[in-house]
């Protein structure tokens, strides 16, 4: 059985469908598999699924969930190891590094000190559809904007004025709001101060230029 059977027949056995793809990756020695999620799961913007990372290291889904579960004891400090300041976490069915919670001051502080004050037009653009629109995913952001966000939202979250909110047991999407960061640097206690928008827009009474 090659390597990408393996994947295939895995993961109908853990019952997704396997889909046809046009380029396969080399599978990575089975010694490497470990490291080689290390490294695809430091660059992960999203939860990443274990067929997906199977798929990414051409290895059957058995071995990996194997593998993620020597990661987590590892990064945890199990068996008399390190306890790294980060931590590998499953949210909405798929697997990411996350910052440890007694950290998270630590690196929002940093972040904070190393990036400008400063939001760039997109940037403030899109924290306004956070802030109005709130509980709202990556996809419903882009579509807004219709731009790609994902740089974007990455700086709000750096500069603590987003968090991840929750992950829909559906789909797997992040949903983001606003933080008390920002409430603070807005000088207002709630969401609910925030200037109605309603006022400014057109009324239609003029007609609508863009309209085609």
């Amino acid at each position: 059985m090659t390597a990408d059977n393996g994947i295939e027949e895995a993961a109908v056995a853990d019952g997704i469908e396997a889909t046809d793809t046009t380029e396969v990756p080399a599978p990575v020695e089975d010694a490497r598999i470990e490291r080689a999620l290390e490294a695809i799961l430091m660059v992960a913007d999203e939860p990443m699924s274990i067929v997906t990372l199977a798929t990414a290291v051409g290895a059957p889904v058995k071995r990996v969930k194997a593998a993620i579960a020597a990661l987590v004891a590892d990064f945890d400090g199990e068996d008399g190891g390190v306890r790294r300041g980060f931590e590998l976490r499953e949210v909405g069915g798929g697997w990411r590094v996350y910052v440890r919670e007694e950290f998270d001051a630590v690196v929002s502080g940093y972040v904070l000190q190393q990036n400008p004050t400063k939001l760039s037009q997109a940037a403030l653009e899109t924290l306004a559809v956070i802030a109005y629109k709130q509980p709202i995913s990556r996809g419903a952001i882009a579509s807004i904007r219709a731009v790609n966000v994902d740089s974007v939202v990455r700086t709000l979250l750096g500069r603590g004025l987003i968090t991840e909110l929750f992950t829909d047991s559906e789909t797997g999407a992040i949903n983001y709001g606003t933080t008390d960061l920002l409430l603070s640097q807005l000088g207002i206690n709630s969401v609910d101060e925030l200037p109605k928008i309603s006022p400014l827009l057109a009324d239609g009474s003029e007609g609508f230029d863009d309209v085609r």
